[in-house]
């Protein structure tokens, strides 16, 4: 009993530790989640690709992930050659132009309630600590670019070895329950390859509608706005944020007007999106109901903001295949063999019943 006792006690003690380091560590952890989980995504697309024939020959993995990295930076070429150069034209004129624009602003806004005592020099003050503050942003942004590189690295690596990863971490398992846990997240791997197929109607939606209303509210580069729209819609929350900020700076240029129609546009958009399209969209690709995605969604950007709400609703995916094959099919089976065993057991055929009864 003593030595019972005292492994209870070490088990306990190790796992403390172990989730206070899992704490500790909790950025890698979520880095290795999220690699991991684009591999899963991912892995459909390169499937395709390499089903691709040229006679004989046929695309190896690496193959088919160095053609999907360029044709990714080829469109963003493509669109930088064609988007770049008017914005930078007009960019340049405005440059030139900027104090009479500064005085303009500043007269609208002295006809505004909250804007009698502005003061436009006070706009030199904010962009001196915007100077000030600049190492800092430089600091995050060279962090954010370190994040993305490791994230591609560890992304590129679970594809080309995570078959041989996923079998050596099943070899852990013990053997009477590893054939159930490999086909439960064999299956929660197809669902959530689906995600990408729904992210990716929305991200066209949003591109597609944001063509047509800024391109018939006149505003400037809406070509170029509806595909930064439609791009920076892959990260919740930050993303629509940028994209409506973006737009209205292009809007406020030609008067506030259009920058009230950009802020309507979004403000519907938005509206629609998260209450018809993304609970919808997600049901029928990630076979989630609207309230499961729209909580996921919640909960992950409370837990970890930005990369939490991006991989929330996969993760609700995984999560609901788990709980479906270990809690709602045990619970059955369990409802299932208490009724069989309470119903009485026929007589053999060819027997007949005692004397003694």
């Amino acid at each position: 009993m003593a030595s019972e006792h005292r492994s209870t006690i070490l088990f306990a003690v190790l796992v403390g530790i172990s989730l206070y380091v899992a704490y500790l560590v909790r950025d890698v952890l979520l880095l290795v989640y999220v690699s991991a989980l684009f591999a899963v995504v991912l892995s459909p697309v390169l499937q395709g690709i390499r089903k691709l024939h040229l006679g004989k020959w046929q695309p190896s993995t690496g193959f088919a992930i160095i053609l999907l990295l360029l044709g990714g930076a080829g469109l963003l070429a493509l669109f930088f050659s064609l988007a770049v150069p008017p914005i930078y034209r007009d960019a340049r004129e405005l440059a030139q132009d900027w104090p009479r624009q500064l005085g303009a602003v500043a007269e609208r806004l002295r006809h505004l309630p909250f804007g009698l005592e502005f003061d436009p020099a006070s706009l030199q003050q904010y962009a001196d600590e915007a100077i000030g503050g600049a190492f800092g942003l430089f600091k995050r942004v060279a962090g954010g670019v370190f994040w993305l590189f490791s994230w591609l690295i560890l992304t590129v690596y679970f594809i080309l070895d995570g078959e041989r990863t996923f079998h050596w971490a099943m070899s852990m398992v013990p053997h009477e329950h590893r054939s159930r846990l490999q086909a439960t997240l064999l299956r929660a791997r197809r669902r959530m390859s689906l995600w990408l197929i729904g992210q990716g109607m929305l991200m066209l939606s949003l591109g597609a509608l944001s063509a047509i209303a800024l391109g018939l509210l006149g505003v400037r580069y809406f070509y170029a706005l509806a595909v930064l729209g439609g791009l920076a819609n892959l990260v919740p929350i930050i993303g629509p944020v940028f994209t409506v900020l973006v737009a209205g700076v292009v809007a406020l240029i030609d008067g506030w007007g259009k920058l009230l129609g950009v802020l309507a546009f979004y403000l519907a958009y938005q509206q629609l999106e998260n209450a018809f399209l993304t609970p919808r969209i997600m049901r029928q690709t990630v076979n989630l109901p609207p309230l499961a995605v729209i909580t996921a969604l919640t909960v992950g950007g409370a837990l970890a903001g930005v990369l939490g709400a991006l991989v929330a609703v996969p993760s609700a995916a995984l999560a609901a295949v788990l709980i479906d094959e270990y809690l709602v099919k045990k619970d059955s089976i369990l409802v299932a063999t208490g009724s069989a065993a309470t119903e009485p057991q026929p007589a053999l055929a060819g027997t007949s019943p005692s004397k003694d009864s």
